[in-house]
C-alpha cells in the first residue's frame, strides 16, 4: 500500500476516533461518569454470553441472505459469502464513512472474479429489505406498545416525542420508495434501455464542442456508465422473482428479530431494564433510524442517544438507561470486529489497503 494509502487510512482513523470522543461526551456530559461506572459494574456479564451468540446468529441470517442476492450473479459457498460481510461490518466498526458497504463488494470482486457494480448492487438491494422491515416494525411497533401520545422527553439537544418519531418514519418511508423506484427503473429492461440511450447522447448537447472531444466524453465517461447500469440491473436480477423476494423479505424480518432478540437478552444482566421483547425491539428499532444517520465508526454516540431516547419512553431512568445502552453497544459491536478481523486473516486480506483502495465502479 502507498505511502498515501497509509496516510488517507490514519487520516480517516484519528477523525473516527475524534467524532466518537464528541458524540459520547455529548451524550454523556450530564450523566455523573461515577454512578455510570457504578451502575455497569453491578452488570452479571454472564449474560454477555448469550447476547453474543445470538447476535453472531444474525449475521449468519445475514450471510444466507446475501447468499442468495448473489446467486444471479454468481453461485457463493456460505464462507466465501461470510468472509467479506465480515470484513465490511468490521470495518463499518473501525472507520468512519461506512467504507465497509464498499469494502465488502471490493473484496468479493478480487476474490471471485465477478464485477464491482454487480455486488455493490446486492448490497444496495440488501439495505433495501432492512429499510423496508424496519419500517413495518416501526408502524406495528407503535401501534403494539404503549406510547404516551403526550410523550416529551429531552434529552441533550435532542427533542423526542411521537410525532417526531413518526417524522423520523415518514422521512425515511419517503426515501426508501424513492430508492425502490431507482431500483425498478434499473431492473425494467425498456427504462434501462431508455436511460442508457440517455447517458450516451449526453455528450451531443454540448454543440459547442468539437466531434473527437464529445467521442471522448461518449468514450471515457458515458459508456462507463451505461456498462454499470448493466451490472447494477445483473446485480439485482433476484429482485425479478416474487417468491425469492419474499424469502428474502422473510429472512430480512429474521435478521432483526434475532437481532432484538439479542439485545432482549442482555437486559437479563442489567438491574433496571425490565422490559418486555416487544419494548426492547422498539427501542432498537428507533435506535435504527439514529444510526442511519452520517455518524462516527461504530455509531458511537448516536447509537447511545438512540437506545437512550428509546428506553427514556418507556419509563427508564437516564442512568440504567446509558449503562444499558453502553454495555450492549460494546458488546454488539467487539465480535463483529474479532469476526472480522479472523475473515480477513482466513482469507488474506489486506483491511486498510482495501479500505484505501479506490472502489473499481467501471467493473
Amino acid at each position: 500500500m502507498s505511502m498515501s494509502g497509509n496516510k488517507k487510512i490514519i487520516l480517516s482513523f484519528i477523525a473516527g476516533l475524534l467524532l466518537s470522543g464528541i458524540a459520547l461526551y455529548v451524550t454523556f456530559k450530564d450523566i455523573p461518569l461515577a454512578e455510570l461506572v457504578a451502575y455497569l459494574e453491578t452488570v452479571n456479564y454472564w449474560w454477555v454470553i448469550p447476547t453474543v451468540a445470538i447476535a453472531l446468529m444474525s449475521f449468519s441470517i445475514r450471510v444466507v441472505r446475501w447468499q442468495l442476492l448473489l446467486n444471479p450473479v454468481k453461485k457463493t459457498g456460505f464462507w466465501s459469502a461470510c468472509h467479506p460481510l465480515m470484513i465490511g461490518f468490521m470495518l463499518n466498526c473501525l472507520l468512519p464513512g461506512r467504507v465497509g458497504e464498499l469494502a465488502r463488494p471490493a473484496i468479493f470482486y478480487k476474490k471471485e472474479r465477478v464485477a464491482f457494480s454487480q455486488v455493490l448492487a446486492t448490497v444496495g438491494a440488501e439495505r433495501v429489505f432492512d429499510v423496508l422491515v424496519l419500517l413495518v416494525s416501526f408502524v406495528a411497533v407503535l401501534g403494539a406498545v404503549e406510547i404516551c401520545p403526550t410523550l416529551d422527553l429531552t434529552f441533550r439537544n435532542y427533542q423526542l416525542n411521537k410525532a417526531t418519531l413518526e417524522m423520523i418514519a415518514l422521512t425515511t418511508l419517503k426515501l426508501s420508495l424513492g430508492l425502490v423506484a431507482c431500483i425498478a427503473l434499473v431492473c425494467v429492461g425498456q427504462t434501462r434501455r431508455f436511460i442508457k440511450r440517455t447517458i450516451l447522447s449526453l455528450p451531443d448537447l454540448l454543440f459547442f464542442a468539437s466531434s473527437s472531444l464529445k467521442e471522448g466524453i461518449r468514450e471515457g465517461l458515458c459508456v462507463k456508465l451505461a456498462h454499470i447500469i448493466e451490472n447494477v440491473a445483473a446485480g439485482l436480477n433476484l429482485l425479478k422473482s416474487p417468491k425469492k423476494v419474499a424469502l428474502c423479505l422473510g429472512l430480512s424480518s429474521l435478521v432483526w428479530g434475532v437481532a432484538g432478540l439479542s439485545s432482549y437478552v442482555m437486559t437479563f444482566g442489567c438491574p433496571g431494564i425490565e422490559l418486555s421483547f416487544l419494548e426492547i425491539y422498539a427501542m432498537m428499532v428507533i435506535l435504527c433510524f439514529f444510526i442511519s444517520l452520517p455518524s462516527a465508526p461504530g455509531f458511537w454516540g448516536l447509537w447511545e442517544a438512540g437506545g437512550v431516547f428509546g428506553l427514556l419512553i418507556f419509563g427508564i431512568p437516564a442512568k440504567e438507561a446509558a449503562g444499558f445502552t453502553l454495555a450492549n453497544h460494546v458488546f454488539q459491536m467487539v465480535p463483529v470486529i474479532i469476526a472480522g478481523l479472523i475473515s480477513s486473516i482466513i482469507i488474506g486480506v489486506n483491511v486498510l489497503q482495501v479500505a484505501s483502495t479506490p472502489a473499481p465502479l467501471n467493473h
